[in-house]
């Protein structure tokens, strides 16, 4: 971004494009095409200063949160910026502003989305943008820990796998991380975005109840009801482990929901969101 200013000291014009351009002066590279000259009077004429500022990926991000925010009737937010290994934390503040989080979290995530791609366009180095507004990752954050060691729990007292709702890598990697935490469990992701989503099982075996657990085939292989099942094998002498299980139907509301392709199935941007599964 370049602009160029006068006024009638050098200082004057520099102030004026830092407030023209939306940054502070230490980060403008300024160039004096003009300076007042001295008179029998005093200074004459004005001085004419080019100001040049070179946006980060954080910059632009921020401009296209604050763009996209105004265009939907919010007031403009105080974006901080705070630079991390692999990007850079967005924190929305303002009055007003925490509408934007959604139910869930789901307009804020369907926002960070989209201010990814606008900064990223530029090349192929992929910079991670998070946008966060009133405490919002922080809270979303324990609320999942707990979530997970339910589950977790869960799945260890009944021996069946415990499937989550579909979640973004960045919700996905809470989970499993707090999984990890609890013996015995074990997490893995199933699915494509926007489907994906976390599996919680048990890794222990449940102890077998020789009097409970299998007492319809004791007595020389006979049920209850009567009949015999020939020590295990079923009618044409084929064992019960011969038959495979009937497959398990773990689909959620969300994905029957949402069965049929989107417009927005055919964008090319692959190559982009492939860096920020998980």
């Amino acid at each position: 971004m370049k602009s160029t200013v006068t006024a009638k000291t050098v200082e004057e014009a520099k102030a004026k494009l830092s407030v023209e351009l939306g940054v502070a002066e230490e980060k403008i590279t300024f160039t004096v095409l003009e300076e007042p000259k001295k008179g029998l009077f005093g200074m004459k004429g004005e001085a004419k200063v080019e100001g040049e500022y070179q946006e980060t990926k954080a910059d632009i991000a921020a401009r296209y949160v604050t763009n996209i925010m105004v265009a939907m009737g919010y007031e403009k937010p105080t974006i901080t910026i705070t630079e991390t290994e692999e990007g850079a934390v967005l924190d929305l503040s303002g009055e007003g502003v925490d509408g934007i989080i959604g139910r869930r979290g789901e307009t804020i995530d369907s926002l960070q989305y989209l201010a990814s791609l606008a900064c990223n366009k530029q090349d192929k180095e992929f910079y991670r943008i998070t946008l966060d507004c009133d405490g919002f990752r922080a809270r979303r954050k324990v609320q999942l820990e707990e979530l997970a060691r339910k589950m977790a729990e869960k799945a260890k007292r009944t021996g069946r796998t415990m499937s989550l709702e579909p979640m973004n890598p960045y919700e996905r990697r809470i989970i499993h991380a707090a999984v990890a935490e609890v013996e015995g469990c074990t997490s893995r992701s199933v699915g494509e975005d926007p489907y994906r989503k976390v599996l919680i099982s048990s890794t222990e075996r449940r102890p077998y109840n020789n009097n409970g657990g299998n007492r319809r085939y004791n007595n020389g292989g006979r049920n209850d009801r009567g009949g015999n099942r020939n020590g295990g094998y079923r009618k044409g002498g084929r064992r019960r482990e011969d038959f495979k299980a009937r497959s398990l139907d773990i689909s959620s509301s969300f994905e029957k929901d949402y069965k049929k392709p989107k417009p927005e199935d055919d964008l090319d941007t692959t190559g982009l969101y492939s860096k920020i599964e998980f």
